[in-house]
């Protein structure tokens, strides 16, 4: 594929996580492209990380203790980036943005370490940056983009949603690509990336791994294709809706059925809250869920006891950890191998946790195969 630079893709990913950002480079076809480090606070996501994408390149690290000199010795011209989100979410009622101490690792790479990496010609070429849609409101967002711009960055911004790209999950995220000047980015005007305008929609080229890349409204496969056609009487026992929760919350779910081409937005608390954590699937399609809520209401405020007794032919039960994977494209939707790797002592609550800090791989690919494109790849 031909490429902005013929050098070697080399790139360092912050905020590893699970190696969401590695997966999706190395999906990208981009020749010779490679993670040579990884850098997360967090142990569980270290471990899962290691096991999956090797125990040399993550190292578990304060990023905000990282400095210039530890960088420049990793020769990379590409960082991926995926910084906490709990500063900016809308989630968050407490959110504090840039003062919030979780920004601060980012700050400081943008602040101190970049620069000096810069002033010495050492900095990368290329950077991508993901985050939730409330960054591209926030102080710190203004400040990323007038401090790569005034090192000679030129950017381009996004907000899209796995929707677009005929994925059956909403899950609005930021994106900023960024490339030294005078590498350009094709099919974009660069008088955009000055204002604070972001991009709905990947400029139109040619991605040798999807011809039919880019409508805006691409038709989603139904959520057939990412369950488990058959879930055995223990898994569903395990991922099950306990009676307590459905009688106390249950019409707050969100419900979708196996034939249902939408969820809702998984996120890190998700079997730990009800509202806006991810829906919910309801495995038999034969009943109108609206109707049988209703029998459970009126039968609960009669003093059924046994009530929740109604919900149980719906077959509600959580999207397993399995399932989400397929949904964020770490492993294959179309395939029933499992080639994605939890250390035994892994919990299916810090599993939901990972995956719902996670990002989905195959939006990052685009963005990654976008933002080495030449004018060589557009297909108009």
């Amino acid at each position: 594929m031909p490429q902005d630079s013929q050098r070697t893709v080399r790139a360092v990913e912050f905020y590893s996580g699970i190696g969401g950002l590695h997966f999706a480079l190395r999906r990208s076809g981009i020749p010779g492209a490679t993670v040579v480090a990884a850098y997360d606070w967090d142990q569980t996501a270290c471990q899962v990380y290691a096991a999956n994408l090797g125990a040399d390149i993550v190292c578990k690290t304060d990023i905000s203790t990282l400095t210039a000199s530890d960088l420049s010795r990793l020769n990379a011209n590409l960082w991926l980036l995926s910084p906490s989100c709990q500063p900016y979410t809308v989630l968050n009622p407490l959110a504090k943005g840039a003062a919030d101490p979780r920004a601060q690792s980012f700050l400081h790479l943008i602040d101190n370490v970049l620069p000096e990496l810069s002033a010495h010609d050492m900095h990368p070429r290329y950077l991508l940056v993901e985050n939730v849609a409330g960054f591209q409101d926030s102080t710190t967002r203004h400040h990323l983009v007038s401090t790569l711009q005034r090192l000679g960055y030129v950017t381009v911004e996004f907000t899209l949603n796995p929707l677009q790209f005929g994925i059956p999950n909403s899950r609005l995220r930021y994106y900023l690509l960024a490339k030294l000047s005078p590498l350009k980015f094709v099919c974009f005007d660069s008088t955009i990336g000055k204002s604070d305008h972001s991009l709905d929609h990947i400029p139109l080229y040619h991605d040798p791994h999807n011809e039919s890349q880019q409508p805006s409204h691409a038709a989603s496969p139904d959520l057939r294709q990412y369950i488990d056609s058959v879930v055995d009487e223990e898994t569903f026992s395990q991922f099950r809706i306990t009676d307590r929760v459905l009688n106390k919350w249950g019409r707050l779910f969100d419900i979708v059925l196996p034939s249902g081409i939408r969820t809702c937005c998984f996120t890190r608390g998700y079997t730990q809250l009800v509202e806006r954590a991810g829906s919910i699937l309801q495995t038999n399609e034969n009943l109108d869920t609206a109707q049988v809520f209703d029998l459970f209401l009126r039968a609960r405020a009669s003093g059924d006891e046994n009530a929740v007794r109604i919900l149980d032919p719906l077959c509600l039960r959580y999207f397993t950890p399995t399932e989400l994977l397929r949904i964020f494209h770490f492993t294959d939707a179309d395939s029933s191998s499992i080639n994605f790797i939890w250390p035994p002592r892994v919990s299916t609550k810090s599993k939901y946790r990972l995956i719902g800090n996670s990002v989905n791989v195959e939006v990052v690919r685009r963005l990654i195969v976008y933002l080495f494109a030449a004018a060589e790849d557009i297909n108009f």
